[in-house]
This record gives structure tokens, sequence and C-alpha cells, in this order.
């Protein structure tokens, strides 16, 4: 079950990305965050190629410097998902034409579609509100940006999505 999992922690989130253009971002944070790693099988390259082709069908920048790459693998039995974080902004030809400073990567197994909305429903309700995001960019390191989006996310997450939560028509 969705709500049974931490997110976000244990080096998920990828401070101060260095790479200067989306597709090497999308790359680093594939690369670099455990989460990834720790999915026994699972090709990085295959799978950071595969985020990438469906990102050149369409940006996955939703505007408000935030983008949600993301991409399928039967790899996977749970979706996982990572952030890189970047203060300088990447060019990611998001809709409002803004540099994407949030890049968020999800990893998901193609029949398990439901939980994969969850998560993408419950990121772009964390996001949407301007002063979180002010407050992930002014962490003072991967250690705080990590927890303050953790906490925020499994909060988000357990109160839409938890069999427990009331139902909004």
């Amino acid at each position: 079950m969705i709500g049974d999992r931490n997110y976000f922690n244990g080096g998920d989130v990828i401070w101060n990305l260095r790479s200067g253009d989306k597709f090497n971002a999308i790359r680093e944070i594939v690369f670099s965050a455990p989460t990834f790693a720790r999915v026994e099988g699972l090709d990085l390259d295959a799978f950071a190629e595969t985020v990438i082709e469906r990102e050149h069908l369409q940006s996955t920048g939703l505007g408000h410097g935030v983008a949600v790459a993301h991409g399928r693998t039967e790899m996977v039995s749970e979706l996982r998902i990572a952030l890189g974080i970047s203060p300088e902004g990447i060019p990611f030809e998001a809709y409002d034409g803004h540099p994407v400073h949030l890049i968020f990567v999800i990893a998901n197994h193609p029949e398990q579609q439901t939980e994969y909305l969850q998560v993408l429903s419950t990121v772009a309700a964390m996001v949407r509100n301007d002063s979180f995001r002010h407050q992930v960019l002014g962490c003072f390191g991967r250690d705080e940006a990590e927890h303050l989006v953790g906490s925020q996310f499994t909060r988000l997450l357990e109160t839409r999505w938890s069999p427990r939560a009331p139902r909004v028509s």
C-alpha cells in the first residue's frame, strides 16, 4: 500500500544538481539517488533513457520551477521517487518558460497506474504552494531538504489517500 512507505530519505534528495540541461539532470538524479540503485536488476542507463524518451514526447515541466519526469519499467515492484534540486535552475521547456529548480523523477511499474497517479497528485499539491517551494530552495543542505520534502509528502499522501481520509467529491 502506498501510505506504508517512507519517501525522500537516505539520499533520495539530490542537493545542488551539477547538470545544466534537463537530460543530464535526469541522468544525474537517476544515478545518484539510492532509491533507484536499490532496485535489484534495474539497469540505470536503460531507465534514465526511458525517462528521457518520455521527456522528448512532451516536457514534464509543470511551471513554477517544478518538473516531474517519469518512466515506466517492469523492473520496479513498487514506485520509486527522487528529487533533484538546482538552486540556479535548469532550462526545461516548462509551459511557463521559466527554469526548473525542483526535478522529481518517478519510476513505476506499468501496471501500477493508480499508485503513480496518487503520487503525482500528491507532488502537484505539495509544490503548488509557493511558500513550500521557497522553503525547499532555502534549505541549508540535503538533509534539511530531505526532511522537509519527506515529511510534507508523507503528510499529504496520508491525508489525501489513506483509507481513513475523508473523500472529497
